[in-house]
């Protein structure tokens, strides 16, 4: 395995940022173990900080587009995943209801898209443009 190029830009988590991360993770599983074991009043109180937590690292980490946009994705998720497991806990005879959270899905997949087809492709091509303006020798 060859070393990475020094060129290469690196991206670093602060300390502070990794450790919300880290929790959100945490967070998140309990709510997701309360909801595959049916532990209604837990799952239902995990919503809050998974929530929160995802609001958070979003906010924190706006600045750099493609961890944005990932996060705004992430958030989506962690809202359909809240829907459902409602859904799931208080209306378990209307099943239909789960096609519901397609809604905040799709605008995760949308945020997705919209990076990897849009931001990602024009970066692209205002870096090429950078190094053909250096590499131009008059």
């Amino acid at each position: 395995m060859e070393p990475p190029l020094m060129e290469e830009p690196v991206y670093q988590v602060p300390a502070r940022f990794r450790f919300t991360e880290n929790l959100h993770i945490v967070f998140w599983l309990i709510k997701d173990i309360s909801w595959a074991m049916l532990w209604q009043p837990l799952g239902m109180v995990m919503i809050i900080p998974t929530l929160l937590l995802a609001v958070r690292i979003t906010i924190q980490t706006r600045y750099i587009k493609s961890e944005l946009y990932h996060n705004l994705a992430i958030l989506c998720w962690i809202c359909a995943n809240c829907t459902w497991m409602t859904f799931e806990f208080f209306w378990p005879e209307y099943d239909f209801l789960r096609y519901y959270t397609a809604i905040p899905f799709s605008f995760g997949i949308g945020f997705i898209s919209y990076y990897y087809f849009v931001l990602l492709p024009a970066a692209g091509r205002h870096t090429a443009e950078a190094v053909e303006k250096i590499d131009v020798t008059p």
